[in-house]
């Protein structure tokens, strides 16, 4: 009887209780993390996690005031109530606050400051991560900022499986994601053409969208593995100013700007400049590069219902083209990279050979209210980069002897993007929808006029004197009687429709659905000495994408499916005169997503399938058939932790099995050379105090390790570069008003190179002070 009547109290208590629950958002409609909500009457606290949500479980019922205090900023609250007949209730707070002004505030409470998960770019319309059945990945600029970040290839340590950077002759840069390599041509969800080196002063955050991403970006945006994103900085409506200098090993001499603030009195009107000055050297014996980049941004509300916002960047650079090395391929062998002993601090380049480069990125945005349920965004991307000058391409010509490549070239690329969206909410019944519908131009022209000359082979580890030979004044006059071929390389364009709609059949399951029709129009290669056009075609291809989340806990435990395309345009035709389809990548994918107070993780398992790609026709010489397979699959794990005050880790793993399934008797059944490591892992863990007279005093350790992975990988010859593992470590003192660090890249100091076999910097000491007001 005892146990009756204590079981029967419990449940009666248990039935006489309830629930609130909500989320902070700012007044520019971002999630607001580490924001402290009170319980006025049960003197309880709780702070926001990375999505801005809060909850108070097990309260007896009754009304409660809710207090949100922000430190510097007036507190507001908000009363509820919850009763036998509403025991659950939830609630939206803003508070008058940008997300910029929140730094500062998570840094003091110590929550999880790199967990900044939501993006509105991501699905194109406002989507909780936990509600996507999309996996991504954010870089944010205070987790660059903690790591003493001076280029943006160093951000993507942060990136599960994006490996060591491809660096192309101008400067332009190409990482991985499951086993496809993946160009940096999207700004903020939009296309950005950009050619050249992009520095990292004007960056909020990059977004990694993994997986066929064509149906909301199209195919000459994303890879079959994914996108890069980089989403830059935006104004909002407080003065605040930030001035930065770092100062590192090879020279290194950088100063940065970031300037924002309110032009009139009602703060409709905002604007915010970054600027960069940039130089350093190579730690070889020869090679730098100088930069200046200048980004100012305009918001302008004027009305109500009606925003404007213009971001533009522009940058220009100067430096020696990055090394790029082909090996000398003997027959049935194979070898690496190690194997051949080219002097690690020789770069068999000279710095009076070198090229320019410029670029402009140009934004708008319009944005309508139509209603309260329903946006009209519209869009417009401008770009322009350009590379003028030498790049050098280093060719084994035996094995133990190397030649330098010279090519002149003036190559400038132009690209528009026009996009059109409508984002809105509508029931069907009690079925809550979120809907985008879009319409997008994309245009992309570059023409190349250049010519290409080679030097005499050298013996690689003992030069001589020819290895000073090499020099502008050697170079320059064997271009007079060189061949220039001048002529339209790229002239495309693409337009495209598309729809998505996620579909609350349940508070805790979720449906997604979009399709893409995407024609695109290539207008062949001109070339203007013969007045004549190669190669032009016209391709339509349709992407579908399919996904299911089911929320095990509510907002915190989710289990997501999904199923998405990509394609990829080809030209040509096969024997018989039939033109090629374009090649269609299919990937099925699970897992589970967490977003915990003080976890947030991403666990999921993909398999990629490519059909439709072109091989050798084993029956009619010089021609291709189309039937050929490839399949990329592995497991993806990205971690995120705040599991004591101050302590902040960051992790990731990935497992990539790529290969050939039907292909070139050369190459079946082996893993592309382009596929990279097959296994990946990154880890940054840093821990600051956040009370006492040392607060925001700290420290970070972290590294990224890959897998041997392959240069060239045929049935006949195969050219390896080894695994690598390079440790960082950093000092800083944080404050207000002010910021102190110290990074120590490559601990250990690693011999390690990129795909294109570029030896990697060596230890590197970097100092930085930044000033605050």
């Amino acid at each position: 009887m005892f146990l009756l009547f204590i079981s029967g109290s419990v449940m009666a208590q248990a039935s006489s209780t309830g629930t609130v629950s909500g989320s902070v958002i700012t007044n520019d409609g971002n999630a607001s993390q580490g924001v402290i909500v009170k319980l006025i009457e049960l003197n309880k606290n709780a702070v926001t996690n990375s999505a801005g949500n809060f909850e108070f479980k097990k309260l007896p019922f009754g009304k409660y005031t809710l207090e949100v205090t922000m430190s510097g900023y007036a507190s507001s609250t908000e009363t509820v109530e919850i009763t036998e007949q509403n025991p659950s209730v939830s609630i939206d707070i803003k508070v008058n606050s940008s997300v910029e002004n929140l730094e500062d505030v998570v840094i003091r409470t110590g929550g999880n400051r790199f967990a900044k998960k939501e993006s509105f770019d991501v699905a194109k319309m406002p989507l909780k991560n936990i509600e996507n059945s999309q996996v991504y990945i954010v870089v944010s600029k205070e987790l660059m900022k903690e790591q003493v970040v001076t280029d943006y290839n160093s951000a993507f340590k942060n990136v599960p499986g994006a490996g060591i950077a491809e660096v192309r002759n101008q400067g332009r840069t190409t990482s991985m994601s499951r086993g496809f390599p993946t160009p940096q041509v999207v700004r903020n969800g939009v296309g950005s053409f950009t050619y050249t080196t992009i520095d990292p002063a004007n960056l909020e955050r990059i977004e990694v969208i993994k997986g066929p991403s064509a149906t909301l970006f199209g195919s000459t945006l994303s890879s079959f593995g994914g996108l890069f994103n980089r989403v830059t900085k935006k104004p909002f409506d407080t003065f605040k100013g930030e001035v930065s200098y770092s100062a590192a090993s090879w020279d290194l001499n950088r100063l940065t700007f970031d300037i924002n603030t309110p032009l009139n009195k009602d703060k409709t009107a905002l604007f915010r400049i970054n600027t960069a000055l940039h130089s350093e050297r190579s730690f070889q014996d020869a090679g730098f590069n100088k930069n200046f980049s200048i980004a100012p941004s305009f918001s302008y509300e004027i009305n109500d219902r009606l925003t404007l916002l213009i971001d533009a960047e522009f940058s220009m650079y100067k430096a020696t083209s990055p090394t790029r090395l082909a090996p000398f391929v003997v027959a049935n062998t194979q070898s690496s990279i190690e194997d051949l002993n080219i002097p690690y601090k020789l770069s068999f380049a000279n710095n009076t050979i070198n090229y320019t480069s410029q670029q402009y990125n140009i934004f708008a945005q319009l944005k309508y209210k139509i209603s309260e349920e329903w946006t009209s965004q519209t869009i417009l991307s401008r770009t322009r980069s350009s590379s003028d000058g030498y790049v050098v391409a280093l060719q084994m010509r035996s094995p133990t002897t190397l030649r330098q490549q010279v090519t002149y070239q003036e190559s400038p690329f132009y690209g528009t993007d026009i996009q059109q969206n409508f984002i809105g909410k509508f029931n069907i019944g009690k079925l809550k929808n979120r809907v985008v519908a879009g319409l997008d131009f994309y245009s992309l022209r570059a023409t190349r006029n250049d010519a290409i000359v080679n030097m005499p082979a050298m013996d690689y580890k003992k030069p001589g004197a020819a290895y000073d030979n090499f020099n502008i004044q050697k170079v320059e006059p064997m271009f007079a009687n060189a061949t220039f071929t001048n002529f339209v390389s790229n002239d495309e364009d693409t337009y495209s429709a598309y729809v998505s709609d996620v579909l609350n059949v349940t508070e805790k399951l979720l449906v997604m659905g979009g399709v893409r029709i995407d024609k695109y129009e290539n207008h062949g290669t001109y070339y203007p000495s013969k007045d004549s056009i190669a190669g032009n075609y016209n391709q339509t291809a349709v992407s579908p994408k399919f996904g299911v989340v089911y929320q095990i806990v509510k907002d915190k435990v989710a289990a997501f499916g999904n199923y998405m395309n990509g394609f990829s345009n080809v030209s040509g035709s096969d024997f018989n005169g039939n033109t090629f389809k374009p090649n269609q990548a299919n990937q099925w994918e699970g897992g589970f997503k967490f977003d915990l107070n003080k976890i947030s993780a991403t666990l999921s398992y993909y398999d990629i399938a490519v059909t439709n790609i072109t091989r050798d026709d084993p029956d009619h010489a010089n021609y291709s058939i189309q039937d050929g397979t490839q399949v990329s699959k592995g497991f993806e794990a990205e971690f995120i932790a705040n599991p004591i005050s101050g302590l902040n880790i960051v992790a990731g793993y990935t497992y990539n099995d790529s290969k050939y399934e039907k292909s070139n008797a050369s190459v079946q059944g082996l893993r592309p050379s382009t596929a990279g490591s097959p296994r990946t892992a990154n880890l940054w863990a840093s821990y600051r105090l956040t009370t006492g007279g040392a607060q925001g005093l700290g420290i970070g350790f972290g590294g990224i390790y890959g897998s041997e992975y392959y240069q060239t990988n045929t049935t006949t010859f195969k050219f390896s570069i080894p695994s690598y593992t390079v440790l960082d470590a950093s000092l800083f003192y944080d404050q207000p008003k002010y910021r102190i660090g110290l990074k120590i890249d490559n601990l250990t100091n690693e011999k390690y190179w990129s795909y294109r076999l570029a030896a990697q910097n060596p230890t590197r000491v970097t100092a930085n002070v930044t000033f605050k007001f």
